[in-house]
């Protein structure tokens, strides 16, 4: 058995599909790195039934590390499929690491590999090409001539989160030629209340319909896995289901997920060396940012 148990990690849902999805990606980065990538969402997912996950378990992060050091294993290296770094990844994680290790258990290490996206890299536009690729299949399936697009993602109590999806829009927008995608917005497809989260605006649901937004759109998905938001009848499908009642002529195609791209994976594996090579984790309080 290896030294170090390797997880990959996502937010965690109620939906199967959610879960197919993480051990799908975990199998493939798995096979990319030589290691076993062991499939743990944060939270949520151990309230699917096991039958509707082919009999087996969700596993999330406390106590599968738990689990694991019943077995002797005392280091952990996780990949967070998080394309910014969100709460769950700079606070949730540190904090329950350290609140395992202030409760005996000092051996405990845990890595955090970075997230997939690295807005400090600019020439680095990986992600956005699988954007973009997805853009374009979205683009030859529905015939479309001259789309525009709406690159969403789900929204974030973290500015640092909203920057990343804006950093992306930015590198979309240079990747496509104007001629052919007029406009391009990132927009969040919710946000909570009060203006300190104005960052995450403009919503999906006040640009969908809206000038240069009432022929032809392409909403680029930048979330991995089906789910809640993101599946089949999803929010993000209802908010655009609604603007087409309101709006006669609008015609709209939500790109694939990016989980199931196959660029991700040479991210991730990427993000796995880093991972290897960074110290363990510490909680420390930080300004919310």
């Amino acid at each position: 058995m290896s030294e170090c148990c390797y997880l990959i990690t996502d937010n965690g849902s109620y939906r199967p599909e959610a879960t197919f999805s993480l051990r799908d990606l975990a199998k493939r980065l798995g096979e990319q790195v030589g290691e076993t990538i062991h499939p743990v969402s944060l939270l949520h997912s151990t309230k699917i039934d096991a039958e509707k996950l082919d009999g087996v378990k969700a596993e999330i992060f406390e106590p599968f590390i738990k689990k694991k050091r019943a077995e002797g294993i005392h280091k952990f290296m996780v990949t967070p499929m998080f394309f910014g770094p969100s709460a769950a990844i700079k606070e949730y994680m540190p904090q329950r690491v350290e609140d395992l290790k202030t409760n005996g258990w000092d051996e405990l290490e845990v890595q955090i590999a970075p997230c997939v996206v690295e807005p400090l890299d600019p020439e680095d536009t990986r992600m956005a090409q699988i954007l973009v690729d997805q853009i374009l299949a979205a683009k030859e399936q529905q015939g479309y001539s001259r789309p525009a697009i709406a690159l969403v993602d789900h929204g974030a109590p973290r500015i640092k989160v909203t920057e990343v999806r804006n950093h992306l829009g930015e590198q979309i927008r240079k990747l496509l030629p104007e001629e052919v995608f007029p406009h391009v917005t990132a927009c969040s497809m919710e946000r909570r209340e009060g203006d300190e989260y104005a960052f995450n605006e403009p919503l999906l649901e006040n640009v969908i319909g809206t000038d240069g937004y009432r022929d032809e759109v392409i909403v680029s998905m930048l979330f991995a896995s089906p789910g809640r938001h993101a599946g089949p009848g999803g929010d993000v499908a209802e908010i655009c289901e609604e603007a087409a009642s309101a709006h006669k002529g609008l015609r709209w195609q939500m790109t694939e997920l990016v989980g199931r791209h196959d660029g991700i994976i040479d991210i991730l594996a990427e993000r796995f060396v880093q991972g290897q090579a960074s110290e363990p984790v510490r909680w420390v309080e930080e300004e919310k940012g």
